[in-house]
Protein backbone atom coordinates (compact mmCIF):
# COMPACT_ATOMS: atom_id res chain seq x y z
CA UNK A 1 0.00 0.00 0.00
CA UNK A 2 1.91 3.45 -1.19
CA UNK A 3 1.81 6.27 1.36
CA UNK A 4 -1.52 8.71 0.97
CA UNK A 5 -4.47 9.70 2.63
CA UNK A 6 -6.37 7.03 4.28
CA UNK A 7 -3.61 4.73 4.50
CA UNK A 8 -1.78 2.91 7.43
CA UNK A 9 1.22 5.18 7.02
CA UNK A 10 -1.00 8.12 6.75
CA UNK A 11 -2.36 7.31 10.03
CA UNK A 12 1.10 6.58 12.08
CA UNK A 13 2.50 9.94 10.61
CA UNK A 14 -0.66 11.45 12.02
CA UNK A 15 -0.67 9.88 15.31
CA UNK A 16 3.21 10.43 15.39
CA UNK A 17 3.17 13.89 14.77
CA UNK A 18 -0.30 15.16 16.90
CA UNK A 19 -0.45 12.58 19.66
CA UNK A 20 -3.13 10.29 20.31
CA UNK A 21 -4.82 12.76 22.76
CA UNK A 22 -4.72 15.89 20.70
CA UNK A 23 -6.77 14.14 17.58
CA UNK A 24 -9.71 16.01 16.70
CA UNK A 25 -11.97 13.03 18.03
CA UNK A 26 -10.31 12.35 21.32
CA UNK A 27 -12.39 11.99 24.49
CA UNK A 28 -10.76 11.49 27.82
CA UNK A 29 -13.90 9.16 28.70
CA UNK A 30 -16.57 8.15 25.89
CA UNK A 31 -19.74 8.97 27.72
CA UNK A 32 -21.91 8.81 24.50
CA UNK A 33 -20.41 5.23 23.57
CA UNK A 34 -20.80 3.95 27.12
CA UNK A 35 -24.56 5.50 27.79
CA UNK A 36 -25.87 3.86 24.98
CA UNK A 37 -23.68 0.49 25.21
CA UNK A 38 -25.26 0.30 28.95
CA UNK A 39 -28.88 0.73 27.45
CA UNK A 40 -28.63 -2.81 25.69
CA UNK A 41 -28.12 -4.77 28.69
CA UNK A 42 -25.23 -6.67 26.86
CA UNK A 43 -23.66 -9.92 28.67
CA UNK A 44 -20.41 -9.16 30.18
CA UNK A 45 -18.94 -12.32 27.62
CA UNK A 46 -20.58 -10.75 24.60
CA UNK A 47 -17.99 -10.25 22.14
CA UNK A 48 -17.76 -6.38 21.03
CA UNK A 49 -15.70 -4.81 17.82
CA UNK A 50 -14.72 -1.50 18.09
CA UNK A 51 -14.06 -0.57 14.53
CA UNK A 52 -11.15 2.86 13.80
CA UNK A 53 -11.01 2.43 17.57
CA UNK A 54 -7.41 2.90 17.71
CA UNK A 55 -6.04 4.70 20.30
CA UNK A 56 -9.68 5.76 21.76
CA UNK A 57 -10.49 4.81 25.61
CA UNK A 58 -13.06 2.69 24.52
CA UNK A 59 -11.40 -0.21 25.94
CA UNK A 60 -10.69 1.26 29.17
CA UNK A 61 -14.20 1.84 29.82
CA UNK A 62 -15.31 -1.58 28.69
CA UNK A 63 -13.00 -3.50 31.00
CA UNK A 64 -13.90 -1.38 33.81
CA UNK A 65 -17.30 -2.21 33.05
CA UNK A 66 -16.06 -5.99 33.30
CA UNK A 67 -16.44 -6.94 29.52
CA UNK A 68 -14.40 -9.49 28.76
CA UNK A 69 -14.21 -9.79 24.94
CA UNK A 70 -12.99 -6.90 23.17
CA UNK A 71 -11.57 -6.47 19.67
CA UNK A 72 -10.00 -3.16 18.47
CA UNK A 73 -9.93 -2.32 14.64
CA UNK A 74 -7.67 0.01 13.64
CA UNK A 75 -5.33 1.04 9.87
CA UNK A 76 -2.93 2.74 12.46
CA UNK A 77 0.08 0.29 14.49
CA UNK A 78 0.65 3.42 16.24
CA UNK A 79 -2.65 3.97 17.35
CA UNK A 80 -3.14 0.26 18.26
CA UNK A 81 0.29 0.20 20.15
CA UNK A 82 -0.62 3.17 22.40
CA UNK A 83 -3.10 1.76 23.36
CA UNK A 84 -1.86 -1.42 24.03
CA UNK A 85 0.67 -0.39 26.10
CA UNK A 86 -1.86 1.43 28.03
CA UNK A 87 -4.61 -1.54 28.42
CA UNK A 88 -2.37 -4.79 28.74
CA UNK A 89 -5.24 -6.44 29.12
CA UNK A 90 -6.10 -10.07 27.17
CA UNK A 91 -9.53 -9.06 27.10
CA UNK A 92 -9.08 -7.04 24.02
CA UNK A 93 -7.22 -8.15 20.53
CA UNK A 94 -5.67 -5.80 18.68
CA UNK A 95 -6.41 -5.84 15.31
CA UNK A 96 -3.98 -4.25 12.53
CA UNK A 97 -6.26 -3.82 9.19
CA UNK A 98 -7.94 -1.22 7.14
CA UNK A 99 -11.63 -1.70 7.47
CA UNK A 100 -12.26 -1.38 3.68
CA UNK A 101 -10.21 -4.54 3.44
CA UNK A 102 -10.76 -6.21 6.98
CA UNK A 103 -12.14 -10.37 6.88
CA UNK A 104 -13.16 -11.25 10.17
CA UNK A 105 -12.86 -14.79 11.69
CA UNK A 106 -15.88 -14.65 14.21
CA UNK A 107 -19.32 -12.73 14.73
CA UNK A 108 -19.49 -10.10 17.18
CA UNK A 109 -22.90 -8.97 19.40
CA UNK A 110 -21.70 -5.39 19.34
CA UNK A 111 -20.47 -3.53 16.29
CA UNK A 112 -19.07 -0.44 17.52
CA UNK A 113 -17.86 2.75 15.37
CA UNK A 114 -17.65 6.32 16.22
CA UNK A 115 -15.84 8.52 13.98
CA UNK A 116 -14.53 6.11 11.48
CA UNK A 117 -17.30 5.33 8.82
CA UNK A 118 -17.74 8.79 7.90
CA UNK A 119 -14.49 8.54 6.16
CA UNK A 120 -15.59 6.05 3.26
CA UNK A 121 -16.57 8.29 1.05
CA UNK A 122 -16.32 5.65 -2.02
CA UNK A 123 -20.32 4.11 -2.75
CA UNK A 124 -18.43 0.72 -2.88
CA UNK A 125 -16.59 1.04 0.33
CA UNK A 126 -19.37 1.79 1.75
CA UNK A 127 -21.25 -1.04 0.69
CA UNK A 128 -18.51 -3.58 1.40
CA UNK A 129 -18.55 -2.21 4.97
CA UNK A 130 -22.33 -2.99 5.56
CA UNK A 131 -21.87 -6.07 4.31
CA UNK A 132 -19.14 -7.04 6.68
CA UNK A 133 -21.39 -6.01 9.24
CA UNK A 134 -24.61 -8.23 8.13
CA UNK A 135 -22.25 -11.57 7.63
CA UNK A 136 -20.16 -10.95 11.27
CA UNK A 137 -23.15 -9.54 13.75
CA UNK A 138 -25.30 -12.36 15.05
CA UNK A 139 -28.98 -12.12 14.85
CA UNK A 140 -30.25 -9.87 17.77
CA UNK A 141 -26.98 -8.12 17.44
CA UNK A 142 -26.25 -4.48 17.59
CA UNK A 143 -24.82 -1.64 16.20
CA UNK A 144 -23.56 1.79 17.44
CA UNK A 145 -22.40 4.30 14.58
CA UNK A 146 -21.46 7.98 15.24
CA UNK A 147 -20.72 9.78 12.01
CA UNK A 148 -20.84 13.70 11.13
CA UNK A 149 -23.96 15.55 11.34
CA UNK A 150 -25.02 17.37 8.31
CA UNK A 151 -23.64 20.46 9.80
CA UNK A 152 -20.30 19.17 11.15
CA UNK A 153 -16.98 19.26 9.13
CA UNK A 154 -16.51 18.88 6.01
CA UNK A 155 -12.76 17.78 6.35
CA UNK A 156 -10.74 15.70 9.18
CA UNK A 157 -7.54 15.31 9.67
CA UNK A 158 -6.97 16.38 6.61
CA UNK A 159 -9.21 14.22 4.41
CA UNK A 160 -13.12 14.51 3.28
CA UNK A 161 -16.21 12.90 5.06
CA UNK A 162 -19.10 11.73 4.74
CA UNK A 163 -21.73 13.80 6.32
CA UNK A 164 -24.93 12.18 7.23
CA UNK A 165 -28.50 12.95 8.51
CA UNK A 166 -30.10 10.19 10.74
CA UNK A 167 -32.34 9.30 7.65
CA UNK A 168 -29.18 9.23 5.37
CA UNK A 169 -27.61 6.86 7.87
CA UNK A 170 -30.76 5.11 8.58
CA UNK A 171 -30.59 4.40 4.76
CA UNK A 172 -26.61 3.48 4.42
CA UNK A 173 -27.27 0.17 7.07
CA UNK A 174 -30.21 -1.17 4.46
CA UNK A 175 -32.65 -3.86 5.78
CA UNK A 176 -32.59 -6.02 8.52
CA UNK A 177 -32.10 -3.71 11.25
CA UNK A 178 -34.35 -2.23 13.80
CA UNK A 179 -33.39 1.38 15.01
CA UNK A 180 -33.86 1.57 18.78
CA UNK A 181 -32.18 4.82 19.76
CA UNK A 182 -31.08 8.14 17.69
CA UNK A 183 -29.03 11.04 18.77
CA UNK A 184 -27.06 14.16 18.36
CA UNK A 185 -23.91 15.48 19.87
CA UNK A 186 -21.67 18.38 19.81
CA UNK A 187 -18.37 17.02 20.67
CA UNK A 188 -15.44 18.95 22.20
CA UNK A 189 -12.13 19.06 20.42
CA UNK A 190 -8.63 18.92 22.78
CA UNK A 191 -8.66 22.49 20.56
CA UNK A 192 -11.79 23.76 21.40
CA UNK A 193 -13.11 23.16 18.38
CA UNK A 194 -16.73 22.20 17.80
CA UNK A 195 -18.35 19.20 15.85
CA UNK A 196 -21.42 17.51 15.36
CA UNK A 197 -22.10 14.06 14.99
CA UNK A 198 -25.20 12.04 15.15
CA UNK A 199 -25.61 9.19 16.62
CA UNK A 200 -27.82 5.67 15.89
CA UNK A 201 -28.21 2.31 17.46
CA UNK A 202 -29.87 -0.65 15.61
CA UNK A 203 -30.80 -4.24 16.19
CA UNK A 204 -29.85 -6.87 13.60
CA UNK A 205 -33.32 -8.79 12.99
CA UNK A 206 -33.49 -12.57 12.83
CA UNK A 207 -34.89 -12.45 9.32
CA UNK A 208 -32.84 -11.15 6.10
CA UNK A 209 -29.59 -13.21 8.06
CA UNK A 210 -26.89 -13.97 5.37
CA UNK A 211 -26.63 -17.60 4.19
Amino acid sequence: MTTGPGTNEYWDHRYDTIGATNVSWYQAHPTPSMGLIAGLGLDKRAPIVDVGGGASTLADALILEGFSDITVVDISQRALSDAAARVPDSAVAWVLSDVRDWRPTRSYALWHDRAAYHFLIDPGDQQHYWRTVREHLTPGGHVIIAAFAEDGPQMCSGLPVQRYSHDELRAAIGPGFTVVAMDRETHLTPTGGEQRFIWLVATRTASDQPT
